[in-house]
C-alpha cells in the first residue's frame, strides 16, 4: 500500500485523487492544500516546495503535481534529487509550458505542425508586423498566466491594443516580456493528452475544452469552462496522425535533445482543412479535461502513474476506456476570468445524485459552510449512454446548486453533438 500527496487545489487535483483513491494499492490520499470538497488537506501551498518534499518524506507519498507552477519552478528535480518518488516532467521538460516561445521554437526545429510565428521584445517592432501582414493575428505571453495569456484577434485593433495590455502595461507581469504574434488557425479544436515514461507515450480518452468565457464560445479566454469526452471529431485515422506526428514525435525530440519527458503531455490542437496543429502545449493533465476524463477510465490509474516513473510504461497495456461520454460543466463565480466576488456560501451541495460527481475547485469550509473562494468554483461531472444524456444530467446537477453570483455556460457539449449528426 502506497499513500499519495496530490499538489495543487483545483478541480484536476480533486477528480486526479478521487481516481487514485479507488486504486486498491493506494492506503490515503493528501492534498496540498487541497480545497473545500477534499478531504486530508495539507496546509502546504502548492509552490512551497521544500515544505511539500519533507511532507512526502515524512508520509512515504508518492506525488503527483496538477498545477504548472510548481513544475515550472523544478518540484521534480527537487524531489527526485532526495530520492522521493514523484510524477511530472522536470523543470528543463516543462518548458514545453512555462515558455511558449521555447515551445514554438522546438516545434519548428523538429518539424512538429504548428502556425507560422514570430517573436517580439518591443511594441513597436511588434505593432510594425502586425499591420504588414494580412491574416488574422493571436497574441500569446511568453511566460504562465494562469491559461489567460493568449488572446485571439478578429481585427488589427485588437492586436494593437493586445501588445499594449501584454508587453506594456504589463498585464501578466514577467509573463509578458516577450510575446508571440501567431497566425490564426482556423477550425476545430481539441485537447489529445498522453501519458508518457520518456520513451513511450499512451493516448488518454480524447476530449474537447470550451476556453471561451460565455456561449458561442465568445468573450475572453479562461482557464476552461467546461469539457466532454469522446471527442466525436477524433476519429481512428485522426487519432493515429496526431499520436505519430505529435505526440510521439515530441517525445522522440525531447528524448534526443537530452531532456525526457514524463508526465502527463498536454496537446492543444486545432484541425484547419483537416489536419492537426500545435497550438501550445501543456505539461500536465487539463482542467476541466480531467475530469470527464478520470470518470471514463476504467483502468487502475496508479499502474500508470508508477510505470512512468521507473521508465517501463510499454510493459503495460493501453488504457481501458468507458464507452460511455462524460461532461464537466465548470459553474464559475460572475465575472470571472476578470474581478469576481468571494466568500459566497454554496447551497445544493448535499443534494444525493448517483449520476453526477461534484468536483471542486475554488472553494474552502469555513465555520461548517462551503464558500467560494475562486474564479472557478465546481465542475459538475456526468456520464451518460449518449453526449446528450451526459449533458442533461450534468445540468441537471448544476440547477441544483447555488449561490449568488453563480455563473456558468449553458452550451458544455453542445458542439459534440453537432459533429456527430
Amino acid at each position: 500500500m502506497i499513500n499519495i500527496l496530490i499538489v495543487g487545489s483545483g478541480g484536476r487535483e480533486h477528480a486526479l485523487g478521487w481516481k487514485l483513491s479507488a486504486s486498491p494499492g493506494v492506503d490515503s490520499v493528501y492534498f496540498a492544500p487541497g480545497n473545500g470538497g477534499t478531504k486530508n488537506n495539507v496546509d502546504v501551498k502548492a509552490d512551497d516546495i521544500e515544505k511539500l518534499a519533507q511532507f512526502a518524506e515524512k508520509n512515504r507519498c508518492l506525488t503527483v503535481v496538477g498545477p504548472e507552477t510548481p513544475l515550472a519552478m523544478g518540484i521534480v528535480d527537487a524531489f527526485e534529487k532526495k530520492g522521493l518518488p514523484i510524477f511530472g516532467p522536470t523543470r528543463t521538460a516543462a518548458q514545453l509550458e512555462s515558455s511558449k516561445i521555447w515551445a514554438k521554437n522546438f516545434m519548428k526545429r523538429n518539424g512538429i505542425p504548428t502556425a507560422r510565428f514570430e517573436i517580439f521584445d518591443e511594441a513597436v517592432k511588434a505593432k510594425e508586423y502586425a499591420k504588414s501582414v494580412n491574416h488574422p493575428l493571436v497574441v500569446k505571453a511568453d511566460g504562465l498566466a494562469a491559461g489567460k495569456g493568449v488572446v485571439v484577434c478578429s481585427n488589427q485593433q485588437e492586436v494593437i491594443k493586445a501588445i499594449d495590455e501584454i508587453l506594456v502595461e504589463k498585464k501578466y507581469g514577467s509573463a509578458g516580456n516577450r510575446i508571440i504574434l501567431e497566425e490564426k488557425l482556423d477550425g476545430i479544436e481539441l485537447s489529445y493528452i498522453a501519458i508518457s515514461d520518456g520513451n513511450t507515450a499512451y493516448p488518454m480518452a480524447t476530449s474537447q475544452d470550451h476556453k471561451r468565457a460565455y456561449d458561442g464560445d465568445l468573450g475572453p479566454n479562461t482557464g476552461g469552462m467546461g469539457a466532454y469526452s469522446p471527442a466525436p471529431i477524433v476519429d481512428d485515422d485522426l487519432a493515429k496522425e496526431i499520436q505519430q506526428k505529435i505526440i510521439e514525435k515530441t517525445i522522440s525530440s525531447m528524448k534526443k535533445e537530452g531532456i525526457p519527458f514524463k508526465g502527463f503531455l498536454y496537446a492543444g490542437i486545432m484541425i484547419s482543412e483537416g489536419k492537426p496543429f500545435v497550438l501550445e502545449f501543456n505539461a500536465r493533465m487539463g482542467d476541466p479535461e480531467c475530469q470527464p476524463i478520470m470518470v471514463r477510465m476504467k483502468s487502475d490509474l496508479l499502474e500508470y502513474v508508477q510505470a512512468c516513473i521507473h521508465g517501463n510504461l510499454s510493459s503495460l497495456p493501453e488504457i481501458s476506456w468507458d464507452d460511455k461520454s462524460a461532461v464537466c460543466v465548470v459553474m464559475v463565480a460572475k465575472g470571472y476570468p476578470e474581478s469576481y466576488p468571494k466568500g459566497e456560501e454554496i447551497l445544493g451541495l448535499d443534494v444525493e445524485d448517483r449520476d453526477s460527481i461534484v468536483f471542486h475547485a475554488g472553494t474552502r469550509v469555513e465555520s461548517g459552510r462551503v464558500l467560494t473562494d475562486g474564479g472557478r468554483v465546481l465542475g459538475i461531472t456526468a456520464t451518460g449512454n449518449t453526449l446528450q444524456e451526459a449533458i442533461s444530467k450534468a445540468y441537471r446537477r448544476v440547477s441544483e446548486i447555488s449561490w449568488p453570483s453563480k455563473f456558468c455556460r449553458t452550451d458544455i457539449g453542445k458542439k459534440g453533438i453537432v459533429v456527430t449528426k
